[in-house]
């Protein structure tokens, strides 16, 4: 089915609206990743992980249980319906395996306390839950200015850029040291306190 950019999402879903798991898991989605984007952008601040330990290990849990049980689930079943037909179905039925994958690994590591890893592995993590906001802003940019695209051509085009070049920046970032910083930084605030 075809998406213009004047048609509300929901009207571009008739097709699946009936289909009761395809409902569940698009509120479930829609609802619990706005408490998954405010818990996940918490986790970066050296403030918050020097001065306030509790405050970041409390949205830490909410950030990982909303996203492993209830998010990235109805992400799965939203994916298999989603517009743009086989190429942007394959693209969200990619992110939210590894968004589930991630999150479940940067869960691992904070268990085994090596905090490198589980700083890495959230940032991906969070790279994919941020493409939310990307495939929006994508979606408002080529809207505007058309590029002669067919709406079906506009999102998949955008499904993909919603979150490989997040993820592509992610790594970049980790392989420059942000996360060894973000723990230096800590390390130097906590004691100075």
């Amino acid at each position: 089915m075809e998406r213009n950019a004047d048609i509300p999402f929901l009207k571009t879903k008739l097709n699946v609206y009936h289909i009761s798991y395809w409902r569940t898991g698009f509120y479930i989605h829609v609802f619990t990743s706005v408490l998954v984007l405010i818990a996940g952008a918490t986790q970066f601040s050296s403030t918050i992980l020097s001065r306030f330990p509790g405050t970041h290990k409390v949205m830490g849990y909410i950030y990982i249980i909303v996203l492993l049980f209830f998010s990235g689930p109805g992400g799965f079943v939203m994916g298999i319906h989603a517009n743009g037909g086989p190429p942007a179905q394959m693209s969200f039925m990619m992110l939210t395996p590894l968004w589930i994958i991630f999150t479940a690994m940067a869960w691992y590591y904070v268990i085994k306390k090596d905090y490198l890893a589980h700083g890495e592995f959230l940032l991906r993590s969070y790279a994919l839950t941020f493409s939310a906001i990307t495939l929006r802003l994508y979606l408002l940019v080529i809207n505007h200015y058309h590029f002669g695209w067919k709406p079906v051509d506009k999102y998949i085009i955008v499904s993909w850029m919603s979150w490989v070049p997040n993820l592509i920046l992610a790594e970049i970032l980790i392989r420059r040291g942000i996360i060894k910083n973000l723990l230096k930084r800590r390390a130097e605030l906590k004691n100075k306190n």
